[in-house]
């Protein structure tokens, strides 16, 4: 497979098949994305250029349309099946998409022409995490978005995750780590942007099974690790920060 990214990292075949499922597109992309549109501030743009940073095969499509209403979509994967499968789940859910096949660290897009980058469990798969930051932020309008959902290093590293996905291990970070990085970047937020998803899935150890079955319970914000964290920040109008 000729990958559109000389850092690519293959995704098993069980991870492939867990993209596609109703536990993908329910549990995480569908609870993600509308907590993300509920951290915004100030009201959504209209009719705005959005990018799909690491579309996959296209699942979220139809969620981002029904959140965000854009007027045009873009997606890009470096992953050429993954693009193939997205043009046809576009065709399926009678969607005009732009898919493009690229490396997220060197988009091929022009400095402000986005008004929403979408990076949903897309980062912590990318090696050059500082240049692919860097890119969005270049891509985006100036009072433009990021919105961004990640899982964390505490449940990336974790033997059953190890087990059955691939990861670039030496890039992982907390969640203090990825807000530092955003910051740094130069977009900005606040604390009512942020949240700490604490979904069954995202337990590091057992999925939340312990505390289903009523053996344990769940550790309050503060006393965790975290293990997801999800922001919408902003890049600045010039001269307002």
């Amino acid at each position: 497979m000729n990958y559109m990214s000389d850092n690519y990292v293959e995704e098993t075949r069980f991870g492939l098949w867990f993209l596609r499922s109703r536990t993908w597109q329910h549990y995480v992309l569908r609870v993600a994305i509308n907590d993300l549109r509920s951290l915004f501030s100030e009201a959504l743009p209209e009719n705005p250029v959005l990018l799909d940073a690491g579309c996959g095969q296209g699942k979220s499509f139809s969620l981002l349309r029904d959140a965000f209403a854009p007027g045009r979509l873009i997606g890009i994967d470096a992953d050429p099946q993954s693009l193939n499968q997205s043009r046809e789940e576009a065709v399926r859910q009678g969607m005009n998409v732009e898919l493009l096949g690229s490396d997220c660290a060197r988009l091929d897009l022009a400095d402000a022409s986005v008004d929403l980058v979408f990076c949903h469990q897309t980062f912590h798969h990318l090696v050059e995490q500082e240049s692919a930051l860097a890119e969005f932020y270049r891509v985006l309008k100036p009072g433009g978005y990021l919105l961004f959902a990640e899982s964390t290093e505490a449940y990336i590293d974790t033997w059953v995750i190890r087990w059955l996905f691939r990861h670039p291990m030496q890039v992982q970070k907390s969640a203090a780590q990825y807000l530092d990085m955003i910051r740094r970047q130069g977009f900005a937020f606040s604390a009512q942007n942020v949240s700490y998803p604490y979904l069954w899935w995202s337990r590091a150890k057992d999925f939340g099974l312990l505390e289903r079955l009523g053996l344990s319970k769940p550790k309050p914000f503060g006393e965790r690790e975290e293990t997801l964290v999800n922001v919408v920040a902003r890049k600045p109008v010039e001269g307002v920060q």
